[in-house]
């Protein structure tokens, strides 16, 4: 069965960024419904997998990481309007397999792959 984990580093600090918000939705078309909205842990992890076997489907879903609230509450956030705010990856998922879809972050940037 599939499901779906993420994480969130700050590339910037050289650790994992802690309370960081991450929302999850699925997109048909030109709906979008929210599944799930979660915190990172200390690990900059998510405490489960964010889209667990149960409730996994392929298709089309968007990570939203929080990231403007994060800068901020690190004090690290810069000027307003902030560079980066929220950061939206939309991703497909074709197979049941077990996707990992990390955020690597700074004030000023960020990247993401396919993990595992």
């Amino acid at each position: 069965m599939g499901f779906l984990t993420t994480h969130v580093l700050d590339t910037a600090r050289g650790q994992p960024a802690a309370g960081l918000k991450i929302l999850l939705y699925r997109l048909e078309g030109e709906s979008r419904a929210l599944l799930a909205e979660t915190v990172t842990n200390a690990d900059g992890r998510t405490d489960s997998p964010i889209l667990p076997e149960d409730g996994f489907e392929t298709g089309t879903y968007e990570l939203v990481f929080h990231a403007g609230d994060y800068l901020r509450n690190a004090g690290r956030a810069g000027a307003e309007p902030l560079f980066l705010d929220q950061v939206p990856i939309r991703f497909g998922m074709a197979e049941d397999a077990h996707y990992h879809v990390p955020l690597l972050l700074s004030p000023y940037g960020y990247s993401t792959y396919r993990g595992s």
